[in-house]
């Protein structure tokens, strides 16, 4: 069938054949039934529907068409202007690539030497965990309830946002949409804002992480970065602080719990706000089911567990384990923020091998807590703990018990046994009625266990005083005999023990209580030494050519100090025994002889010595500091007596052997030396061992220190500590106790270990006229050294070669026979080529200050002889003489130290 003229209509006959309407109108036949309508009428209907269906047909395409061209406009502005956003905000964001490097604030931990936890020290509470020690069941949990689609997206989720916005406009609980990702963007690189501007941020540092970092790595920066309460921060420290566990002892409600806490930890407490977090637990277990990490069966299980946390009492905590902060782990902070800086030292994870010796410590503590209780027990005054609880409170046993565990009161103090807090319940004539922290009955305290006491306990107790009680137990049964009150003393004090060769501080104590005070007295308190910096004197008196029997006038000194006043330095006793060696000026601590040698010597000399020694960065140049009214620290004292004690080599003294950074690499080794066959130590011969080369500096001489230390082995055996320090080697030391007893000390020495020991109030004030150093710190320095012994050893000190030995009258300064005997006998060490009976050594050395014509010309000293008499000595060239008695000299006014 041909095609229709432009202006014809097509039509159909009744067969359905087409027709053509003709321009005449008129129908035509075919001669088969086909006609045609030849109808004017029809034609121009027929062109104006063709023209509307081409105007419809223009107006479609051209409708289309604008829309088209308007969504492309669209499309293209907004385009633009996501990219303008984008380039604006992204053009100053952070690098985030620095992330791949990111070590976050973790703990500093200190280990004793045996590798036990004793402290830690931190900002943030932070244990990094690898991505690798993170079980899947914690990433699965914190996944479910933070980003369900993180392993799909590219750092963020434009299905979670709209999911987000839906529930937005359905009234729904309006909720975030910020992915894993995002969240470490916001926490690491950006601040914490709520803004269009921040979440543009987030977003663009998202998308470019995720092409920096893989999923588990961007996964191990969110578990170990996020805050989950407590002072927690990452999974691992939260395991640890609300369950006490490490990350793979967790359970499935465990974890559980952890993953709700990013929110807000402090909306879902496991104590206060119990129900509320246990609601929202189960909702995560929930959601790991449906995303496939758990069965139905540990679904329901885990959501019918309950909430058991540190916090709720059904774990001790952590920090139970270790041991109470103390004086030592706390000098080790206080130490290494100075090193490192407090910065690095809180948030770096230091590793810190400390050199304390837990043993040793715990002896330290309880020796010097004994003789301040001693002390403080014997001035008779009750000053308590200074704490009350409300007396309305005592009827309710329940109310009371919260009221003392809230008091803040030491509960450090082992002395005997565990001193504990109590409450006074009821105050009677003879007895007291106390509520004890951690005991259930009442407990009673008779009148008759506090005698010490002034005062009846009307006078001194009074209903709601919080003291301290401990039991006192049978010692063969530890049945319980008795409980006792106690206080902690006023009076206050430090101790350190170290090893003289490598420098290790192997105990500390800085106080009764690092809890009632933790002011450290070992490191901290300045005081003044008093005659145990007299050996620092002879050291610089010896090694300028002074022998132990030069002869040292002991006779009364004026100064004139300048001001118009006077200094009439005294001896302990107040009396003056004349020319005597400088054996018997160290041993019997004499104060005037001290005083002319260091005038002799030159305070010059004197001060440089001391300076080398490390007793004071400066020391000024008076002749009163000779006598150690200049002040120091025990620390510092300490560690100089043990460059005595090895012969004269410098040692510096340390809390910390080794110090490592998170990573395994040491950073600090405190021992220098080298040793030699260590690589060769099996192959060794029998009774051989490794040689330990020191390259250690030499401060002094070692025949200067060898005889200064047996100067000062009299001292512990007949002189001023000999009543209180016996231990079975050899022990050298010196006694201090200073003007008016407001310091006391001793600081001593065996051939491994040096200790030493100051008392005295932290305002200072006269401790009355029974303080003395060999009485109050000798008995500290006994026992705990008769510990020390028994592990570290100890003998004979080393004799330095390069010299000889001669017997000497000690009294006299004379020569004896090499085969004389007897309590006056000393055998003293000279250097070779010395002749110590010439020079200097012959010498009676007055310093410059006038001698009384009456006294004798040699003394014993105090408690040596009788007054009323003289005792028979053989001199050097065999002839017998008489010593005279004590001089007759009355007392002198004012003093100095001795």
């Amino acid at each position: 069938m041909g095609s229709a003229p432009p202006d014809a209509v097509s039509r159909f006959d009744g067969r359905g054949c087409g027709a053509y309407i003709g321009t005449t109108g008129r129908t035509k036949s075919d001669g088969q039934g086909h006609g045609y309508m030849a109808d004017n009428r029809l034609k121009s209907a027929g062109a104006s529907l063709w023209r509307g269906l081409q105007a419809v047909g223009m107006f479609f395409l051209a409708t289309v068409g604008g829309l088209f061209s308007a969504v492309t406009l669209g499309v293209v502005a907004l385009a633009m202007s996501i990219g303008g956003v984008l380039w604006m905000y992204g053009r100053d964001l952070p690098n985030h690539e620095q992330l791949a490097q990111y070590t976050p604030p973790t703990i500093s931990r200190i280990y004793s030497g045996e590798g036990r936890l004793m402290d830690e020290f931190a900002r943030e509470r932070r244990l990094f965990a690898t991505a690798d020690e993170i079980p899947p069941l914690v990433k699965q949990a914190f996944i479910s309830a933070e980003d369900k689609n993180f392993y799909q997206h590219a750092g963020y989720d434009p299905v979670g946002m709209v999911s987000a916005a839906v529930d937005a406009a359905r009234g729904k609980r309006l909720r975030g949409a910020s992915t894993i990702t995002q969240q470490v963007m916001k926490n690491f690189l950006l601040s914490s804002d709520r803004s269009a501007e921040r979440k543009v941020k987030e977003i663009i540092l998202a998308s470019r992480i995720e092409e920096t970092l893989g999923k588990e790595d961007i996964l191990e920066l969110y578990l170990n970065e996020i805050f989950l309460g407590q002072n927690s921060y990452g999974v691992a420290a939260a395991s640890q602080t609300y369950f006490n566990k490490t990350l793979s002892q967790l359970t499935l409600e465990e974890a559980a719990y952890l993953a709700i806490l990013p929110k807000a930890p402090s909306d879902y407490h496991p104590v206060r706000q119990a129900e509320r977090a246990i609601e929202r637990r189960n909702y995560v277990l929930l959601e790991m089911f449906q995303n496939g990490y758990i069965t139905r069966a540990e679904l329901e299980t885990a959501q019918q567990k309950p909430l058991l946390t540190v916090q709720s009492g059904h774990y001790a905590p952590f920090r139970a384990a270790l041991p109470p902060r103390d004086y030592f782990t706390d000098e080790i902070r206080r130490q290494l923020t100075e090193d490192f800086g407090e910065e690095e030292f809180f948030t770096q994870g230091f590793n810190v091998r400390a050199t304390v010796d837990a043993e040793m410590q715990a002896v330290a503590a309880k020796a010097l807590r004994r003789a301040l209780e001693q002390f403080d027990r014997g001035q008779g005054v009750w000053r308590g703990t200074g704490k009350t609880i409300d007396p309305a409170l005592l009827d309710d046993e329940t109310a009371w018990r919260r009221a003392l565990a809230e008091t803040v009161v030491a509960r450090d103090i082992d002395l005997g046994s565990a001193w504990l807090p109590a409450v006074v319940l009821a105050v009677g004539d003879q007895s007291l009625t106390l509520g004890a922290e951690g005991v259930e009955a009442q407990v009673d305290v008779p009148r008759t266990d506090i005698d010490w006491l002034r005062g009846s306990f009307v006078d001194n107790f009074e209903v709601g005083d919080v003291v301290h009680v401990r039991r006192l137990t049978d010692d063969a049964t530890g049945d319980l005999i008795r409980w006792s009150l106690r206080q902690v003393p006023e009076v206050q004090g430090g101790f350190m023990a170290m090893d003289v060769n490598t420098g290790r501080v192997l105990a500390m104590q800085g106080g009764f209580s690092y809890q009632h005070s933790v002011f450290n007295r070992a490191t901290q308190a300045t005081r003044q030494p008093g005659s145990s910096f007299k050996p620092f004197v002879y050291a610089a008196a010896l090694d300028s050519g002074y022998q132990p029997n030069t002869i040292v006038v002991d006779a009364p000194i004026e100064i004139d100090q300048g001001n118009g006043e006077i200094w009439r330095p005294k001896n302990a006793s107040n009396k003056y025994y004349g020319p005597s060696p400088l054996r018997t000026g160290i041993e019997r601590s004499r104060n005037l002889m001290t005083v002319r040698l260091a005038q002799d010597v030159g305070m010059g000399t004197v001060a440089t010595y001391a300076e080398r020694f490390g007793v004071y960065d400066r020391m000024d140049e008076l002749l009163a500091n000779s006598l150690g009214s200049q002040e120091t620290t025990l620390y510092k004292m300490v560690a100089a007596y043990a460059m005595f004690a090895n012969g004269g080599e410098r040692v510096e003294p340390t809390l910390v052997d080794r110090i490592q950074d998170r990573y395994g690499r040491t950073v600090y080794r405190h021992d220098q030396r080298s040793c030699n066959d260590c690589e060769q130590f099996a192959s060794l011969a029998d009774g051989q061992g490794p040689r330990i080369v020191s390259n250690r500096e030499r401060v002094m001489d070692a025949i200067t220190a060898y005889q200064l230390t047996s100067m000062m082995q009299g001292v512990v055996e007949r002189g001023t500590a000999s009543r209180t320090v016996n231990l079975p080697v050899p022990i050298a030391g010196k006694t201090g106790t200073t003007n008016d007893s407001k310091d006391v000390w001793f600081v001593g020495f065996s051939s491994t270990i040096v200790a030493g020991c100051y008392i005295g109030y932290d305002r200072p004030r006269n401790m009355g006229r029974s303080a003395s150093g060999g009485g109050m710190c000798g008995p500290v320095f006994n026992e705990f050294m008769a510990e020390a012994i028994q592990k570290y050893g100890g003998g004979p000190f080393e004799v330095p070669e390069g010299g000889y030995f001669v017997k000497i009258d000690r009294y006299t300064g004379a020569r004896l026979p090499d085969d004389a005997t007897g309590e006056n006998v000393v055998a003293e060490y000279f250097r070779q080529g010395d002749d110590p009976f010439m020079g200097v050594g012959g010498t009676i050395i007055d310093g410059g200050f006038a001698m009384a014509g009456d006294l004798p010309l040699f003394g014993r000293g105090e408690g040596d002889v009788e007054d009323r008499g003289g005792i028979q000595v053989e001199t050097s060239t065999g002839r017998s003489v008489v010593v005279p008695g004590r001089a007759s000299f009355g007392a002198l006014s004012s003093g100095g130290l001795y």
